[in-house]
């Protein structure tokens, strides 16, 4: 069985790409994510396919956001897709909505905190309260809880603070912005290596690019599975 704790994000222009991608790199990875970058080129439909003609389990990370009744419009439409996590914006109205959305469907919501690629000088020009980017993830973390989230986005670097708390217990905590050691850090600004970030307490870690953008998928993606602690 593959490892689950790796989700390898399929950030690539379209699902015909995407589906090639992970012929390559095969069943050594079980978990995808399929972003809105490729909600135009087929994602929905590569995800169905992973999901029902593959075996794959599929993450689909939209991070809704809109009033409530759009939201669950929304989410009980993708709900019937039989996929395994959707991202909501972490807001508390966002997160009820969605999870009124999802409904008895096993989708399970999860809450961003504060995007991986932003830091204190980006949410200044967001106009977003004055504190320490950690203290806002935490708190955010802990609102999207109690309105009912089955698990939260957030940086590998907040991750050991979000599981201490007592709205986590029984939750989910998925890290982007996980870089394998040595890799470039690209857009991501709070990163962590895969093994640093399990070791904190998040249950999935999310690598895109030191994956899709390897000569050989597979043998990157293998390299991460093998630096990942015991379970």
């Amino acid at each position: 069985m593959p490892d689950d704790r790796l989700i390898v994000a399929l950030d690539v222009p379209n699902a015909l790409d995407g589906l090639e991608l992970a012929r390559r790199i095969g069943d050594r990875v079980g978990f995808y994510k399929i972003g809105l970058g490729m909600l135009t080129g087929g994602g929905l439909a590569l995800a169905n396919e992973l999901k029902q003609d593959h075996g794959k389990r599929i993450f689909l990370d939209m991070k809704l956001f809109d009033i409530g009744a759009t939201v669950e419009a929304a989410v009980r439409g993708l709900a019937q897709f039989d996929l395994d996590f959707l991202t909501v914006q972490g807001d508390p109205q966002v997160v009820r909505a969605a999870k009124q959305g999802a409904g008895a469907s096993g989708l399970k919501i999860l809450g961003v905190t504060v995007l991986t690629s932003l830091d204190r000088a980006d949410l200044d020009a967001a106009c977003i309260k004055p504190g320490d980017v950690a203290e806002i993830v935490l708190e955010r973390a802990a609102r999207a809880f109690e309105a009912g989230a089955d698990g939260v986005i957030a940086s590998p670097r907040e991750a050991a603070a979000i599981r201490a708390l007592p709205e986590a217990a029984g939750r989910l905590i998925v890290t982007p912005g996980v870089r394998p050691a040595g890799a470039e850090a690209g857009d991501q600004k709070r990163t962590a290596t895969p093994a640093a970030a399990l070791a904190a307490g998040a249950d999935h870690v999310v690598v895109g690019r030191p994956v899709w953008q390897s000569a050989d998928p597979r043998a990157a993606a293998e390299a991460i599975l093998a630096d990942l602690p015991a379970r």
